[in-house]
């Protein structure tokens, strides 16, 4: 079993209180949380059918919604699929992936215990 270090930057979700409010962003978290444990999900069973292209798409688009909550470890290895995916390189794919799931399941925990909701 690894064991990953979720970053946050709580200066991204202050920002988004400030800027529309606490029931605003909480809708805006609530929601991007939601896309991306469909997304995680989704990028998953592209890698099992072996479609590079439609997960390097969905890779992409998990990059922009980690960002705009502060999910920076997310975001990053997002990244780093969709390198390995130009590269061509089928076994770093793999296991990036394989990272990613694990660190965004412990990132979508950590945002709603940063928020002090509940799942």
């Amino acid at each position: 079993m690894h064991s990953e270090t979720v970053r946050l930057d709580p200066d991204k979700l202050t920002a988004l209180y400030e800027q529309l409010g606490e029931t605003g962003a909480e809708d805006v978290v609530c929601r991007a949380v939601e896309e991306m444990a469909v997304r995680l999900t989704h990028c998953e069973r592209l890698w099992r059918q072996n479609d590079m292209m439609a997960l390097r798409k969905s890779a992409r688009s998990l990059i922009a919604i980690a960002d705009q909550i502060g999910m920076t470890a997310l975001a990053a290895i997002a990244n780093d699929v969709t390198q390995a995916i130009d590269s061509e390189d089928s076994p770093a794919v793999a296991a990036i992936l394989f990272r990613l799931m694990r660190v965004g399941e412990r990132s979508l925990t950590a945002v709603w215990d940063e928020q002090d909701m509940t799942i």
